[in-house]
């Protein structure tokens, strides 16, 4: 049958929905005319949008009931907030909840992202935690079909996002990247990665280049029509996600030489033939002290030496109540094949690591009572590079939240304890997938999504601006007292020597992952506790609460 051709990268969020779903069938949620804005935009002096550059529409592909999500990248660079964030994870959540009930609903994202809103920035992290999570639990009723068309493309915590998807479909104009070009400049310098490059931007993480690579399912055309045909093809087949596909996204990464330049078509190769036999694929690791190395050694008793493979994540057995826990840390090590990830940051091989890890304690677990996980948090950030985007870091992180999560649904109590620095995504991979999140009151422990250098130059600040904004918006600060006015931290603990740690405030700890382990047994809660806390109910997700409940309302 004849058709005219329409691009999905010219139309708005709204209109392509409408041209996804089967005609006359879309009803939008939480539209413009319900008035559900970001509440800390103006306080910044920035104008906001009725509907948060996020639109959510309920109606059919194919005769059965769907729900589209699309991010509009003009408002906020597709950005995401509290509410923005909240529409996304609530309409998933409301999907699972429909398909568990036995009403099959299948589910599409359309992104148009940069990935977190920097200037609701925690905000941003915990609403894409809770993405993360209702992706993983709907993918076991229905594929979670992802569609990157083009304009900004899926950077960020929301690359995670798209690394979650049970497949994805990519214009050859579309990008999928963990760090913004810019921001991987600002971090590493103009001769890691040129963002005005903008040839080698496409050839490192473009449409072509992850479908070539077996990174994404389909390069489509940029034709309405025909993307709708291929998301129809994807709802009838089963999958396997990338994201928990460990052997053969690890074996690429195993792959890779970097001791020397790798160009984007010889990383093609490396992807298809996947050979794992090279030289310095294992160096005599160098650990180096660092607060996830010193909590590791206290609560296991073992040295990180001893650890299994002594690489730069550490994973060994201890006790809580008097049962055997997971306990799990990424340290830096001066001998990470990959010179980004040398200084504690979750990187291409931590990520895959940390989900070789978790999968491997929830296969020893299957037919047994689920021992406690508690991921030891003290992560500068994941790791900036050129080889790390091209070979996929989103990926990476993915599969690190992927496996998290599935371990905390299959009845693993999961604990976050941070006990130094807890940013970005390196966050997202480890530590905010789990039930509970705990913390060492000191000032040096800080939770956010990048540098402040970082910060003020994508969103066209200064320093003392950022910091200036921080007073305003809670999110945006950097201390966790700031991060506990949100909600989701559970317990601060006080007066622990965070750096040299005696008998008695690791006996602290320890009574606290006791109770924390108990507590979750007992309420069998995931992530929808961290909007059931005072300090969310009072107000620290008051928009999160208020966008859920209009979408229940209006989902029927």
């Amino acid at each position: 049958m004849l058709h005219f051709k329409e691009s999905l990268v010219e139309l708005s969020a709204r209109e392509r929905i409408r041209a996804l779903m089967d005609k006359g069938s879309f009803r939008e949620l939480l539209g413009p005319f319900d008035g559900v804005e970001s509440p800390h935009l103006a306080k910044q002096g920035i104008v906001p949008q009725s509907d948060d550059g996020v639109v959510v529409g309920k109606g059919a592909i194919d005769g059965t009931p769907s729900v589209v999500i699309a991010m509009e990248g003009d408002f906020q660079g597709g950005g995401i907030g509290e509410v923005a964030g909240s529409k996304i994870a609530s309409a998933l959540e409301l999907a699972l909840n429909d398909n568990k009930s036995g009403e099959p609903t299948k589910a599409v994202i359309v992104f148009d992202t940069g990935g977190v809103r920097l200037q609701e920035a925690n905000y941003g992290l915990l609403t894409i935690a809770e993405i993360h999570a209702a992706i993983v639990a709907l993918r076991e009723y229905s594929p979670v079909i992802g569609v990157i068309p083009g304009k900004i493309g899926a950077f960020g915590g929301m690359a995670i996002s798209a690394g979650l998807c049970s497949a994805l479909v990519m214009t050859k104009e579309g990008r999928l990247c963990l760090n913004g070009p810019e921001v991987i400049e600002q971090e590493a310098g103009i001769r890691e990665f040129d963002s005005k490059d903008r040839t080698l931007v496409w050839r490192t993480m473009g449409g072509r280049q992850r479908v070539s690579t077996g990174y994404a399912d389909i390069e489509t055309e940029d034709d309405t029509w025909t993307i709708r045909n291929h998301i129809s093809e994807l709802f009838a087949k089963e999958h396997h996600p990338r994201s928990a596909n460990i052997d053969e996204f690890h074996s690429i990464i195993r792959a890779i030489d970097t001791s020397s330049e790798v160009a984007p078509e010889d990383f093609r190769d490396i992807a298809e033939k996947k050979e794992n036999k090279l030289s310095n694929h294992k160096k005599k690791p160098e650990l180096e002290n660092s607060r996830g190395k010193i909590w590791f050694e206290a609560l296991t008793g073992q040295t990180a030496e001893d650890n299994r493979d002594a690489a730069s994540v550490l994973c060994a057995e201890g006790k809580i109540n008097n049962e055997t826990a997971s306990f799990l840390a990424v340290v830096p090590n001066k001998q990470a094949r990959f010179p980004r990830a040398r200084n504690g940051e979750v990187g291409l091989e931590e990520g895959w690591m940390l989900a070789e890890h978790v999968r491997k304690i929830m296969e020893e677990d299957r037919n047994r009572e689920k021992r406690p996980i508690v991921a030891i948090v003290d992560v500068p950030s994941q790791a900036y590079g050129y080889k790390e985007e091209l070979a996929g870091i989103y990926l990476s992180c993915a599969a690190a939240a992927d496996a998290y999560a599935s371990a905390r649904m299959a009845g693993h109590p999961v604990i976050a304890l941070i006990v130094g620095q807890a940013i970005s995504g390196a966050f997202l991979s480890h530590g905010l997938q789990a039930n509970r999140i705990l913390a060492l009151d000191d000032e040096n422990v800080q939770v956010q999504v990048m540098s402040k250098q970082s910060a003020a130059r994508i969103t066209l600040r200064t320093i003392a601006q950022v910091e200036e904004a921080a007073k305003q918006v809670p999110a945006t600060a950097y201390d966790v007292h700031s991060f506990a006015t949100l909600g989701a931290l559970d317990e601060l603990i006080k007066n622990v020597h965070p750096d040299k740690p005696a008998d008695a405030d690791v006996e602290q700890v320890e009574r606290t992952l006791a109770k924390t382990v108990n507590d979750i047994r007992e309420r069998k809660s995931g992530l929808e506790h961290r909007l059931q806390t005072p300090a969310a109910v009072e107000g620290g997700r008051k928009a999160s609460i208020e966008v859920r409940r209009l979408m229940e309302e209006q989902w029927k």
